[in-house]
């Protein structure tokens, strides 16, 4: 049987427990992973993409059980179905926290079934304690003073902290 192979893309902006949470959940599912750092200077990401694969990397090279599976950090910048099939990859893994989330994946995962019949889109939902976990409220908590612990690893605390304190040190 051919190695089944998928991607998680993401801007992972940054990476959260919740993206970790479908990470580990996707290796029961592939032999190999992929996980796909967007580019996405359009969304003004608090990290370089760089700083972003790194992040992940981190975090990937920490965990203690991933199934047998190789996960693989790689930044992309083109089309996520071009990325997908340089890769040999036969899935896209996609997170799923609310109906809210289905109903933009869904629209994607059509649009790339017109792009490419032969790739599955695969949705995992995010497990009860992290549905309500995004980058985009960790972030914004992170600004304000809050206490980001509960969403993120330490590793990924500390480079935020590191972060805002630089930005207000600018301001």
């Amino acid at each position: 049987m051919p190695e089944r192979i998928g991607v998680y893309p993401g801007t992972f902006d940054p990476v959260t427990n919740g993206h970790m949470d479908i990470i580990l959940r996707a290796t029961k599912v592939v032999d190999r992973l992929i996980v796909a750092v967007a580019v996405n200077a359009g969304k003004g990401p608090l990290f370089t993409v760089e700083e972003r694969t790194q992040l992940i990397a981190d975090e990937v090279g920490a965990l203690k059980n991933t199934n047998g599976v190789v996960i693989e950090v790689r930044p992309f910048d083109n089309l996520l179905m071009h990325f997908a099939k340089q890769v040999g990859a036969a899935m896209i893994v996609r997170g799923l926290r609310a109906v809210s989330d289905f109903e933009y994946e869904f629209q994607m995962a059509g649009m790339n079934a017109r792009l490419d019949q032969q790739m599955e889109t695969v949705f995992l939902m995010a497990s009860d304690r992290c549905q309500f976990i995004s980058s985009r409220f960790v972030k914004e908590i992170g600004r304000l003073g809050g206490d980001i612990a509960p969403f993120v690893s330490p590793r990924v605390k500390e480079k935020l902290v590191e972060r805002f304190k630089n930005s207000k040190e600018i301001d």
